[in-house]
């Protein structure tokens, strides 16, 4: 089959497009004919080496996929000819993908093969940080940061069906259009006054969450947008750099900064992976849930996929298409 590699730890233009051997499924394993990959944050870093998963090389990156099953175990809901979504650590980024038969799902004929592929860890993590770490409620306010891109689209809609309030942060006119579309309420500009317009937007009392992607130096600003008990949750830093906390604001304003690695607590918790694809379902189904694709390329076009999102051009969902 053919299947993107990373060959060396050179970034995104060192990625290339070989013949390997098909994989072989496990006895828990389906067996999957992908139609399109996601293309993710990790899938970048692998690149570069500075993801904590990096197995040895060469290897096929892709954390999620859609496709048809070719193969299932006994027992498995998902028969040959359904029509999946699925992920698993690597592999997605390839004709054939073996995966886990738990953590592959049956994809609604209301999304594409590419929305599928865009839909396992973005919306996973948007409602795995919203719900489970950010304790959100109906009626509360939400303001996302990289509102324009995989996660950022996807924290808008999960947070708009669950009956949130959504202010998004974008950094162009361009993206501004992405939020909307995805449903935010209110749009402001990074390279504007966002606390200052977030406040205003809530009389005054601020914002009950904070999701967070990005990190770097408009974090602190982000702290100072809360309401009082409002959350901070840090999902990643697409902004490149860590902040640091300093927790004299939090004890003052009674407010909190909660950490979101959603792929780290599924080792923890092996009810996760099904519990929140029960509660995206009726989501998916009324029409909450739609994954905007920004750029759907040929997987020979895997690098400037990559480059999208290592330059930050991307918007919604990067996915390849696999014929």
């Amino acid at each position: 089959m053919r299947a993107v590699q990373i060959t060396s730890l050179d970034g995104p233009s060192a990625v290339t497009v070989a013949d390997v051997p098909d994989p072989v499924r496990g006895d828990d394993q389906v067996l999957v004919e992908v139609r399109a990959a996601g293309v993710s944050f990790p899938d970048l870093l692998q690149t570069r080496g500075q993801y904590q998963i990096q197995p040895p090389m060469p290897f096929v990156p892709g954390v999620e996929a859609a496709g048809i099953v070719r193969e299932s175990p006994e027992g498995s809901a998902h028969q040959p000819g359904d029509r999946v979504m699925a992920f698993g650590m690597l592999g997605g980024m390839a004709e054939l993908l073996a995966v886990p038969d738990a953590t592959t799902f049956a994809l609604p004929e209301s999304l594409s093969f590419e929305q599928g592929a865009a839909f396992p860890m973005n919306y996973h993590t948007a409602h795995f940080s919203l719900v489970r770490r950010g304790r959100l409620e109906a009626g509360e306010s939400v303001l996302v940061h990289g509102a324009a891109g995989g996660v950022g689209t996807a924290s808008i809609q999960v947070a708009k069906g669950l009956g949130a309030r959504v202010l998004a942060v974008v950094s162009s006119d361009d993206k501004a259009a992405v939020a909307r579309d995805a449903g935010a309420d209110v749009v402001l500009r990074s390279d504007r006054p966002w606390k200052d317009e977030a406040r205003e937007a809530t009389d005054g009392r601020g914002v009950d969450i904070v999701m967070d992607p990005v990190g770097g130096d408009r974090f602190t600003d982000s702290i100072r947008a809360l309401a009082p008990e409002g959350r901070v949750l840090v999902v990643g830093f697409a902004g490149g750099s860590i902040p640091e906390v300093r927790v004299n604001r939090l004890l003052l304003s009674n407010t909190a900064v909660v950490g979101c690695a959603w792929g780290g607590f599924l080792f923890h918790d092996q009810t996760l992976v099904p519990d929140t694809a029960a509660a995206l379902g009726p989501l998916i189904r009324d029409g909450s849930l739609a994954p905007p694709i920004g750029a759907a390329l040929p997987l020979d076009e895997v690098a400037e996929a990559l480059r999208l999102i290592d330059e930050r051009e991307a918007t919604g969902k990067v996915v390849l298409t696999v014929p």
